[in-house]
C-alpha cells in the first residue's frame, strides 16, 4: 500500500513576532552632590503580544509606538538607573501592566564604564575594557534574566600549555609546554526564577563578584587548553552564586606566534610575538548545575552562544 504525504496548508498566518525600539542611547548624570556619577547605557525594548491586526489589516490600535518606548526609557532614567537588570525590569513591568494586549517582551541593556580622571569630581575618561550586558524576557507571566560581560580582554604570558592533540597529514602546529594564552571574555549567565523576580537581588554585587572570579580562574589555572580554563571560570562562578543556573562562554583564542629572529642573527627566548587577529580558534561551552534543562527560551535571542 502506498501512502501520500500530507500537503501543507495553503492558509498563510502570522507566526512569532516582536517589535520595539533598539539601541536607545542613555547617559544619566547624578548631581546630588558635588561629586557626580555617570551611568551610560544602550537600551532596547521589544514587545510581545496581540499585534496580529497590525500585520494583517494595517490596524495600529495595539501598536505602542517605538518612539513611545524610547521616551519611556528616558522618563524612567529621570528617577535613576541603578543596575541594568533592575532598570529593564522596571521597563518590562511597565509595558506589561500599562497595555492589556502586551503579554511580555524582551528588554536588553549594555552598560559602558567611565573612570574618573585623577579622581576628579566631574571629569571622566571612557573605560573601553569591557561592556556589561543584561537581558530580560517576560513570557507567560514569568521573568528570566541573563547578565554578562562582553569584550573583557585578558592575557597570561606563561602558565599555559597545549600538547597531546591528534596529528594527521594536515597538522603543522607544534606541541608546546610554554605559550601565551589570550582571549576576549564574552559570557552570559542565567539567573534562577527567584533571583530574576526578587526585588532584593543584588545584581551589581553579583556582577562584580562573578567578574573577579572569572579573572581569578583565568590567572590561577595552569591551562592545558582554553577549554579547561573556561570550565574553571564557570565552575567558580556557579559554586559561589546559587542564584545562577548556568553560564555560557564564547571565547576566541587570540593567537600569539613566536617570531623567527634568526634571519637577523638574533635569538628569541619566547619574548617577541606576532599577535594574529584572524583566523582564530573559537571555544564555546555551557557550564551548568546538574539537572538544569539544557535549553531555555531566553537563549533564542542571545546570538553567538552555543
Amino acid at each position: 500500500m502506498t501512502t501520500t504525504a500530507s500537503q501543507p496548508s495553503t492558509k498563510i498566518v502570522l507566526a512569532k513576532n516582536q517589535y520595539g525600539k533598539a539601541e536607545v542611547r542613555l547617559v544619566k548624570i547624578t548631581r546630588d552632590t558635588a561629586r557626580h556619577e555617570i551611568e551610560d547605557l544602550n537600551v532596547s525594548s521589544q514587545l510581545h503580544g496581540d499585534f496580529e491586526a497590525a500585520h494583517t489589516e494595517g490596524d495600529n490600535g495595539h501598536v505602542v509606538p517605538t518612539d513611545t518606548q524610547k521616551n519611556t526609557v528616558y522618563g524612567f532614567a529621570r528617577d535613576g538607573v541603578g543596575s541594568p537588570e533592575k532598570f529593564i525590569k522596571r521597563l518590562g513591568d511597565h509595558f506589561v501592566s500599562e497595555f492589556d494586549w502586551v503579554t511580555g517582551g524582551r528588554w536588553a541593556a549594555e552598560q559602558y564604564f567611565w573612570d574618573r580622571i585623577q579622581d576628579h569630581d566631574h571629569s571622566f575618561s571612557r573605560n573601553k575594557s569591557e561592556v556589561r550586558t543584561a537581558v530580560l524576557e517576560i513570557a507567560d507571566g514569568k521573568k528570566s534574566i541573563l547578565a554578562g560581560i562582553s569584550g573583557l580582554t585578558v592575557l597570561k604570558s606563561t602558565g599555559s600549555e597545549f600538547h597531546g592533540f591528534p596529528v594527521d597529514k594536515y597538522t603543522t602546529l607544534k606541541e608546546t609546554s610554554e605559550r601565551v594564552l589570550a582571549t576576549d571574555v564574552n559570557t552570559r549567565w542565567r539567573y534562577n526564577t527567584e533571583a530574576s523576580t526578587s526585588e532584593d537581588t543584588d545584581f551589581n554585587g553579583i556582577y562584580a563578584s562573578v567578574r573577579e572570579l572569572l579573572l581569578k580562574a583565568f590567572a590561577e589555572t595552569h591551562s592545558m587548553a582554553l577549554q579547561q580554563t573556561m570550565y574553571e571560570m564557570g565552575r567558580l562562578a556557579l559554586e559561589a552564586h546559587p542564584e545562577i543556573e548556568e553560564i555560557r562562554f564564547s571565547l576566541p583564542n587570540s593567537h600569539h606566534f613566536l617570531v623567527d629572529l634568526s634571519p637577523f642573527g638574533q635569538d628569541n627566548p619566547n619574548e617577541v610575538f606576532f599577535a594574529a587577529d584572524r583566523p582564530y580558534g573559537l571555544i564555546e561551552a555551557t557550564i551548568q548545575r546538574e539537572g538544569v534543562s539544557p535549553t531555555h527560551p531566553i537563549w533564542e535571542n542571545a546570538a553567538g552562544f552555543c
